[in-house]
């Protein structure tokens, strides 16, 4: 299995960053490797520190389910095929935010973003995931 390396991590923080800047918001932003364990983390000054977590939480439920959160909030409302499946993994994040990094077709890490509206937090993670899979810079395997 591939893995996002330090660099690509950084790359997709700063990417993000500066839609963050561009949207006049205050991020929280969390890059995870093909694992979903912690590779890159900032918060921006004056986000909120609720945030934290929600960000680290959107990027690893994006790596662990192989897509953008927002996809998974629609099947896990009540009555869904994967209702409560928030409640799994130690706990997960279904609303927009959080956005799988894939290079050549493969998952390579994740990008999760709270601080925002769902709709900003989407656009945020989406503008990290997009650098890196447009870089194409070299990645572990």
């Amino acid at each position: 299995m591939s893995t996002i390396t330090f660099d690509q991590a950084q790359a997709a923080i700063d990417a993000a960053v500066q839609k963050a800047i561009s949207t006049d918001t205050k991020m929280n932003i969390a890059v995870v490797d093909s694992g979903a364990h912690l590779k890159a983390f900032r918060r921006m000054d004056g986000a909120w520190l609720g945030s934290i977590d929600i960000a680290i939480t959107k990027a690893r439920t994006s790596a662990l389910f192989e897509t953008v959160t927002g996809d998974l909030g629609a099947s896990s409302q009540p009555g869904g095929p994967l209702f409560n499946i928030e409640l799994s993994n130690g706990g997960l994040i279904t609303f927009p935010g959080g956005v799988p990094i894939v290079i050549d077709g493969e998952i390579v890490g994740a990008v999760g973003v709270s601080g925002s509206t769902v709709e900003n937090d989407h656009a945020v993670a989406q503008a990290g995931a997009e650098s890196v899979r447009s870089s194409r810079q070299s990645f572990a395997g």
